[in-house]
């Protein structure tokens, strides 16, 4: 077997050359730099390349204080004991899985067995990394020299060379039948921003659902705003959150996986909602005692008619993805609202309740509705000790206020 990402030295003496500008960040000095920009003040940088530019190369200081940066902002994904040892692209920070999601993804795969995993641009080695900490054994593959490069290295800093082989090269090339499965991270960010087509993913979706196809268990990375008639009808289809904010959606193929289910999975708690199938639509009524707002994983599987039915509920519109209910019900997949007030959409009728109800802080949410909270929040002049939440939302097609508190779910 070849190196691990076998790849020519770079000439550490062109500044202008990213990969002299990664090895120089790997040489003692570079490592020492980085070390000493753990912690600074971005606000501060250009005092900071001043100074630092009197002991060191310049293009060496720039390169430090551009890593610097990538690792501030990767600690939301990473962590800071991981941030601080690995090495980023400003497109792999974007790009990359966040640890909890790729973590519960490997050990869904360890769970049934995968031992070996062909990952298909790889990036810079976040779901590698998770896979190998789950066990589990990785071909990394990567088209572009310094991408490789930098999974390479976050590899052995954390001290998973041993599982992890990277290889820059194109993966349509890639030979993956000796591997257990195959996971696909199709690049979806273009010199214009984000990519919404499947098609235009890099590469399309079609081509990674035919190499998903081929190999004996497999997971695609996609996009959580996928439409649900691109998704392969022999895919199980899920969408994860983590703390409430969707991240993205997952399509399964194999053996362990149900070809057209739907599922919903919230981290860290890992609630999961399945369907074997699309769910009927859920009726529709009057708003009860109790609303119940659906994590966003739940709403972008169309699990919301299961809500519905585990709290005998309703929706409020059919076109809104809010569930009410008469009787209280908690779980993981909602949040829960005692609603006192059904109003129609009146700011000045608003502004009046919440006067005389002295609400300082004041919680807006809404669906369906063109109103943006700042701007409703800085027209009611808030003033006095209690709280409150309002839905700007539409019930039976007409605008609607809901007032109400929420509901501290055992």
């Amino acid at each position: 077997m070849d190196p691990v990402n076998a790849l020519p030295p770079a000439d550490q003496t062109d500044p202008a050359d990213p990969l002299a500008a990664f090895a120089a960040l790997r040489t003692p000095e570079g490592a020492a730099l980085l070390d000493e920009l753990r912690d600074h003040d971005p606000a501060r940088e250009l005092a900071t390349a001043t100074r630092l530019r009197r002991t060191h190369p310049a293009a060496l200081v720039s390169a430090a204080l551009g890593q610097a940066r990538l690792r501030q902002r990767a600690v939301a994904k990473f962590g800071a004991a991981d941030a601080y040892r690995m090495f980023f692209t400003p497109d792999g920070v974007e790009q990359a899985t966040r640890t909890s999601v790729a973590g519960y993804r490997a050990e869904r795969f360890a769970e049934l067995g995968v031992r070996s995993v062909a990952d298909l641009c790889c990036g810079i080695g976040g779901d590698a990394i998770a896979l190998a900490r789950a066990g589990v054994s990785v071909l990394a593959v990567d088209r572009d020299p310094l991408t490789a490069r930098v999974a390479r290295a976050n590899a052995e800093a954390l001290g998973l060379q041993d599982l992890v082989e990277v290889r820059c090269a194109d993966v349509a090339e890639v030979d993956t039948s000796p591997y257990d499965a195959v996971f696909v991270d199709p690049a979806r960010r273009g010199g214009r921003g984000r990519i919404f087509d499947p098609e235009a993913y890099s590469p399309p979706l079609s081509w990674a659902t035919g190499a998903a196809l081929k190999a004996p268990r497999a997971a695609l990375k996609i996009a959580p705003g996928v439409p649900h008639e691109a998704i392969e009808p022999g895919a199980e289809a899920e969408w994860i959150s983590d703390g409430g904010d969707v991240k993205e959606a997952v399509l399964w193929f194999g053996d362990g996986f149900t070809p057209g289910a739907f599922r919903a999975t919230l981290l860290p708690s890992r609630t999961t909602l399945v369907s074997e199938g699309p769910l009927p639509a859920p009726p529709v009524g009057p708003v009860g005692r109790y609303l119940y707002e659906p994590d966003g994983a739940v709403i972008r599987a169309h699990l919301v008619a299961d809500i519905v039915e585990r709290c005998e509920g309703r929706l409020i519109d059919e076109t809104i993805a809010y569930v009410t209910s008469d009787r209280p019900y908690a779980s993981e997949a909602t949040a829960a609202y005692e609603i006192t007030d059904q109003l129609p959409f009146n700011m000045k009728k608003l502004k009046a309740l919440l006067r005389e109800r002295q609400v300082g802080v004041l919680t807006v949410k809404k669906r369906g509705s063109p109103v943006e909270p700042e701007e409703l929040r800085r027209k009611m002049k808030l003033q006095g000790p209690h709280a409150a939440t309002v839905f700007l939302t539409r019930v039976a097609g007409a605008p609607t206020m809901l007032i109400g508190q929420p509901v501290r779910q055992a």
